[in-house]
């Protein structure tokens, strides 16, 4: 799984980003094609020589480099994917005629070779054909990854059942799929009123919002707000300990529709409580991830070879161990490692201490060097892990550290990690004790607060460095 939906889960800005630059390349493909097909026949498109020595062989690097820098400059502040004819205009049509008059400029100040005859409007043609047809595909693709549910934003709405049946009533982006809905309510008939009105999931101050958020894969919450602080306040103390992101959405009419922070067009938001983990660095991030486990496991596939079979020779099957955890806004997998205990019965729930009787032989070894983590690379690889990230506990104490510390529950507003800021700050292994416990949330918090690729960088770096030199620490 690629997490494309926690990539748009803020806004597009990959997506345009993306864009910009294929739109570049179709530029610069347009301008190719047309150096050939002006004097030569379509069998000859493979024939690079005669695009070197064209009229347009500079040309089609100043221009695509010219239109991709215009178009990055008009497209900077813009946080949503348009695609009606109006947008087509401003974001494709306008970077293409700057482009035009850059070219010009830079020609004429340099006294580059271009010569100019009734050609170049027939290039201008088959650029603006060529941009409308990527603009057509483009929208197919955007609506296809929303209509696929890969890229759409999970909502549960908090607020009066006024305010929410209002928002259902309204026109909304595409993007945002209202999955349920959270109402304060007292009465039982009131709620079965309520329930036949609107047409999503209602829930109530009765209900166990860690269930419900797991349950509809929910990745927003969207507090209404009809200007009734006390209630907004109310909604906030009960979802504030969850891991996720929460925006406050003005119900009043005072509205700049300047703003870029509208939502569905109408509404201004806040938000209050977000996740940086979105957007071109989490795709970054991922990337990273994928890339660094195959070198990993392809690397490190002769050691956990030999570790299983030691395994088998001591303990038999199974070889791995497989066990419930945590991930990212709560949602539960298996997490998989080289099994490093005896098969007895025991408390799963109970953690492994550093002198643990239940430990095998060859479990000892491969716990103190961290090779019984290594099959978590498929974990990451499949996208319930990353790389780096807070360590992910067993169920059992998540939920029991969570009636402790009201923070707990936000170490999930991204993937859990093969290792993290805690892990290299010495509050690795078993956490006896809720300060223990307190010590790794706090600095898994901070890690999420000051999260940057350069931290992650780091954080592998200093793993290395502690398993090797510092081994069982």
């Amino acid at each position: 799984m690629f997490r494309l939906e926690k990539i748009f889960q803020q806004n597009d800005l990959l997506f345009i980003n993306t864009l910009i630059f294929l739109k570049s390349f179709i530029i610069f493909l347009s301008v190719y094609i047309f150096s050939i097909l002006e004097f030569n026949s379509i069998f000859d498109l493979s024939k690079i020589h005669i695009y070197t020595k064209s009229n347009y062989y500079y040309f089609s690097f100043y221009f695509s480099i010219c239109y991709f820098l215009s178009s990055f400059i008009i497209n900077t502040k813009k946080t949503k994917y348009e695609s009606d004819f109006v947008s087509f205009l401003f974001n494709d049509i306008l970077p293409l005629f700057s482009a035009i008059l850059i070219c010009i400029l830079i020609f004429s100040i340099f006294n580059i070779d271009f010569k100019i005859d009734i050609n170049i409007l027939a290039l201008l043609v088959l650029i603006l054909l060529n941009l409308f047809l990527g603009k057509l595909f483009f929208k197919y693709l955007y609506d296809r990854l929303i209509n696929k549910n890969i890229i759409q934003r999970n909502i549960l709405l908090v607020g009066s059942a006024e305010s929410i049946k209002k928002i259902l009533g309204e026109q909304k982006d595409k993007i945002n799929i209202y999955k349920c809905c959270f109402i304060y309510i007292d009465s039982e008939q009131d709620l079965i009123k309520i329930r036949q009105e609107i047409k999503i999931p209602v829930f109530t101050q009765n209900t166990d919002v860690r269930s419900m958020l797991e349950y509809h894969a929910l990745g927003q919450i969207w507090i209404l707000d009809d200007q009734d602080s006390n209630l907004v306040d109310y909604y906030l103390k009960y979802v504030i300990k969850f891991s996720v992101d929460i925006l406050i959405i003005k119900f009043n009419t005072d509205l700049k529709l300047v703003s870029t922070n509208l939502i569905n067009k109408k509404y201004q938001y806040i938000n209050y409580e977000i996740s940086k983990f979105h957007g071109t660095s989490l795709f970054i991030k991922i990337l990273l991830d994928k890339i660094l486990s195959l070198i990993f496991l392809i690397l490190l596939s002769p050691l956990i070879i030999m570790s299983m079979i030691l395994i088998y020779i001591e303990d038999g099957s199974p070889i791995f161990f497989t066990q419930d955890r945590t991930g990212w806004d709560g949602r539960r997998f298996k997490i998989y490692k080289l099994r490093s205990l005896k098969k007895i019965q025991f408390d799963k729930t109970q953690q492994v201490e550093k002198d643990d009787k239940r430990f095998l032989k060859i479990g000892k070894i491969i716990r103190r060097l961290s090779i019984d983590e290594l099959p978590q690379f498929f974990n990451v690889l499949n996208g319930d892990m990353s790389i780096v990230g807070p360590r992910p506990h067993m169920v059992e104490h998540d939920i029991q550290y969570s009636k402790i510390f009201k923070s707990f529950l936000k170490r999930h507003k991204t993937s859990p990690g093969l290792t993290g800021w805690a892990q290299v700050c010495g509050h690795r292994g078993a956490t006896p004790t809720p300060d223990h416990m307190k010590r790794r949330m706090d600095a898994d918090l901070w890690y999420m607060n000051n999260w940057s690729i350069w931290l992650d960088i780091y954080i592998i770096f200093k793993t290395f460095y502690i398993i090797f030199a510092k081994p069982g620490r």
